[in-house]
């Protein structure tokens, strides 16, 4: 008897260690599990916080982009209407240089108009014009020697 109450002691003794031993596993694999959860929820925040580091670079970037360009566009803008002003000066200087040029040459036309009608005229004295008046046509006759 006392075998067999040695033999069952020893049993009961092997189930509350397979049961403790069942239960430790449990907890261990239950620990195990929720390790394995919270490593991918910060995985999964660490990807997302990564994400919308990105996500906020690239629209400082744009934003960064956006600016120079309108930057660029008003400088380019200015340029141009500073060319278009500097077009306009050179055609107004070439228009008042055309003027002053036509106002001369209308000057000096009507100078020298002016001038040629109280220019006294030349005495014709040449062939044809005796003491200035015609005398008709004169022809000139050359021989021709064979």
């Amino acid at each position: 008897m006392n075998i067999q109450l040695e033999k069952m002691k020893q049993r009961q003794e092997c189930e509350r260690r397979k049961r403790i031993a069942e239960e430790k596993h449990k907890e261990w694999v239950q620990k195990k599990r929720e390790e394995e959860r919270r490593e991918r929820e910060r995985k999964l925040s660490k990807e997302m916080a990564e994400k919308a580091t990105k996500e906020l670079e690239k629209m400082q970037l744009q934003e960064k982009a956006e600016v120079k360009y309108k930057e660029w566009l008003k400088k380019k803008r200015a340029e141009e209407a500073e060319k278009k002003k500097k077009e306009k000066e050179k055609e107004k200087e070439r228009e008042a240089e055309l003027q002053e040029k036509k106002a001369r040459s209308e000057k000096i036309f009507k100078e020298w108009l002016h001038n040629a009608r109280n220019k006294p005229r030349p005495v014709l004295n040449g062939y044809g014009f005796p003491r200035g008046k015609s005398t008709g046509l004169y022809f000139c006759y050359t021989t021709v020697v064979t």
